[in-house]
């Protein structure tokens, strides 16, 4: 019993640590894109939208023999809720992702700090959006507030966990050949470049608070509001998880339950269960 315990503590732990990697390397490409262009007029949005596309490409393709490359806590806690992930996972994947969302954050941080001083001296919500969303990407004039952003938030992450689940639904035309990271990429850019006005596409709890939890701790004095002065910090979070419910239960109902089940069919989002072999 004890030799069982820890070989599933080990696992727990590797599919935790990639989960770190897989969310650090997305941030890699996220937030750093976003520093170019903003603060070193670098690039445009489609730079933008095509450097989060590979950052989740990559991401994915680093995590997700190990741990189902999930980096992002919506798509846990859907997969958690559809799909039979171990809910005991949950709050250590969940864990790993900030940690690795914040780690990459402050990499980005160290690397373009002479730059993003040049450009906004005070640290200001001119460069906040380099690491954090915010409603309207900080304008006050597109008439986008706290809620048009939640809004957004959900629609957007309801978009992205149902054509995910499309995508690794065995059952479905599942991409072959181990092209579905690709594909999910290119959702994601996508969503970008569809999606990207109202609320700047978090899409990914980990994703938006990590960032922004470094760009406080390194000088950001207003990181947890908008240009409003409302507390926004919770939209990225709150508005994902559920849009990510959302979209897994259209999914399900709409298509899922449509779709023939053979003994040879695997369930679409599991991966595989521990080996408890000596």
């Amino acid at each position: 019993m004890a030799t069982t315990e820890a070989v599933k503590a080990r696992t727990l732990l590797g599919e935790c640590s990639a989960e770190f990697a897989g969310t650090f390397i997305l941030i890699l490409f996220g937030v750093g894109v976003v520093a170019q262009v903003v603060a070193g007029g670098i690039g445009d949005h489609d730079s933008i939208a095509w450097a989060w596309g590979i950052g989740v490409i990559m991401g994915v393709y680093v995590s997700a023999r190990l741990s189902g490359g999930h980096i992002n806590p919506a798509v846990t806690i859907a997969l958690a809720t559809f799909r039979g992930f171990p809910w005991r996972k949950v709050l250590p994947y969940i864990g790993a992702q900030f940690l690795g969302a914040f780690a990459a954050a402050m990499v980005v941080r160290w690397n373009y700090d002479k730059v993003l001083e040049k450009f906004d001296p005070g640290l200001t919500i001119k460069s906040q959006g380099v690491f954090s969303t915010l409603p309207g990407n900080g304008s006050t004039e597109l008439g986008v507030g706290m809620w048009g952003g939640f809004l957004d938030q959900i629609i957007g992450t309801a978009i992205l966990m149902m054509v995910i689940l499309a995508i690794v639904d065995l059952r479905n035309v599942a991409p072959a050949a181990n092209l579905g990271p690709f594909i999910i990429g290119l959702l994601v850019v996508g969503i970008g470049m569809a999606w990207g006005t109202l609320a700047g596409y978090a899409i990914n709890p980990a994703r938006d608070f990590g960032p922004r939890l470094a760009s406080y701790l390194t000088g950001y004095g207003g990181a947890f509001k908008d240009q409003f002065g409302d507390p926004y910090f919770w939209v990225p979070i709150v508005g994902p998880i559920i849009g990510a419910l959302i979209g897994a239960l259209l999914y399900d109902l709409l298509v899922g339950r449509h779709l023939p089940v053979g003994e040879a069919d695997e369930e679409p989002g599991r991966i595989p269960e521990e080996e408890t072999t000596a």
